[in-house]
């Protein structure tokens, strides 16, 4: 990349990366850490300690112990604000900051990482809170874990969280912390106006002493590379969905489908990415235009491409009323056949393209766009400018190539699709469709 950059892996396994942006002065910190959910007994420390972290450190030689209000205080001083974000495979911890407060912030990290505290009076607030808002699966969750479940097999994206067999504790929280806060495996990435090997050097002087790793929190790969195909059928009671009674109705039907896909890298992502588009990635796709603006069916079109450390594949997502699912996966497969079949339009390749190309500029559009993006190429072993790069490698797709990933990647037999509706209305468009 254009930018001046310092990218180097301590000796105790954390990557380090240091880009040098121009113009505010403003710096950026994400710290990623493996973070999957692949033991189902640690879900609920898990979730804790990612709600908990930041809410305090221990003592040490240079500092007295600090309460939650302690590090807002000192956040607030330094002109920071401090995050943490739980993905499906990584804790996040990120920060924002004026360049004047970036070594503050790196001092901050450094003690929250090194010495953290988790006291029993935060930790028993949270337990209340996630008692009184219990995080109950909800209609679309259900769904996805039986639609993955039924394309990739058996896989902890798949499984739902196990039962605590008793309430966590700060010691199991400490555990944890020495267990999956740990630099081996993890990447830090700032971006700053300040020289970047100067930075570098004061994250090894704050970090060398961090140790432990890696964690083992890293999601599995699916046991299928692409989808099984096939059809599943999720129903709830007629009558009760949207419900308080029921308290897990949707009040709608919802389909899921899932198509084969390939990862970033791959030479025939770029084609895929826009016959996706051409498919269901706009307002003005064909997968919108048909089941939404012709039919009426649906009023949530999507369809995008997901991808992770377990797997690839396209998903396909629409939401209408009670007793429409039967019908809308049905348009859905009739789109593909087309699609795929027939291919599309040149004038749709050129809008979609147009649309991807435009949104990696968007992507970067911003300090804190630019920090998360950086931070998610090195965190999947991309290289820092593959979204650059990418727009070149959009121009250089042609049409014949994307009509090819359609006639391949969209093919409805290849595709696993889910519904969920009422039982009395699938039952009625059976009976209809008999």
């Amino acid at each position: 990349m254009n930018r001046e950059t310092s990218d180097t892996t301590l000796a105790n396994g954390l990557r380090v990366v240091v880009v040098r942006t121009h113009g505010a002065p403003l710096a950026e910190v994400r710290l990623v850490l493996p973070y999957a959910r692949t033991t189902p007994h640690l879900a609920e420390a898990q979730e804790l300690l990612a709600a908990l972290f930041g809410t305090g450190t221990a003592a040490s030689g240079t500092a007295g112990a600090r309460t939650r209000q302690d590090v807002a205080d000192l956040a607030a001083d330094l002109g920071a604000e401090l995050s943490t974000v739980v993905t499906a495979e990584s804790l996040v911890v990120a920060a924002s900051v004026l360049r004047a407060g970036l070594p503050g912030v790196l001092a901050v990290l450094a003690d929250l990482l090194l010495r953290p505290a988790y006291h029993e009076a935060e930790l028993a607030l949270a337990q209340r809170r996630a008692a009184a808002f219990p995080r109950t699966p909800g209609p679309r969750q259900r769904l996805r874990r039986a639609l993955l479940g039924h394309a990739f097999g058996t896989h902890p994206l798949v499984d739902a969280p196990a039962a605590p067999t008793a309430p966590a504790t700060p010691g199991d929280l400490y555990a944890l912390h020495a267990r999956a806060v740990v630099p081996d495996g993890a990447v830090l990435l700032v971006t700053t106006p300040d020289d970047p090997d100067g930075v570098g050097a004061r994250v090894r002087e704050l970090l060398a002493s961090w140790s432990g790793g890696p964690s083992g929190l890293v999601l599995p790969p699916f046991a299928r590379r692409a989808p099984r195909p096939g059809r599943i059928a999720l129903t709830e009671p007629a009558g009760t969905a949207g419900t308080a009674a029921s308290g897990s109705g949707s009040g709608q039907a919802l389909v899921l489908c899932a198509a084969p896909a390939v990862p970033d890298g791959h030479p025939a992502h770029a084609p895929l990415h826009l016959a996706q588009l051409i498919l269901g990635g706009s307002a003005s796709s064909r997968l919108a235009r048909r089941v939404r603006d012709r039919h009426g069916l649906a009023y949530a079109v999507s369809a995008d491409l997901r991808g992770n450390r377990a797997g690839d594949w396209l998903e396909i997502e629409c939401a209408g009323a009670p007793g429409t699912a039967g019908r809308i996966a049905g348009e859905i497969t009739d789109c593909l056949r087309e699609l795929a079949a027939d291919g599309p339009t040149p004038e749709e390749v050129e809008r979609a393209r147009a649309y991807a190309s435009g949104f990696t500029r968007f992507a970067l559009a911003t300090r804190t766009e630019e920090a998360s993006a950086l931070a998610g190429f090195a965190a999947a072993g991309l290289p820092l400018d593959w979204l650059e790069g990418y727009r070149d490698r959009l121009a250089k797709v042609t049409h014949h190539q994307v009509a090819e990933a359609a006639g391949y990647f969209l093919d409805p037999a290849r595709m696993a699709v889910s519904t969920l509706d009422e039982a009395e209305h699938d039952h009625e468009n059976d009976r209809r469709n008999r």
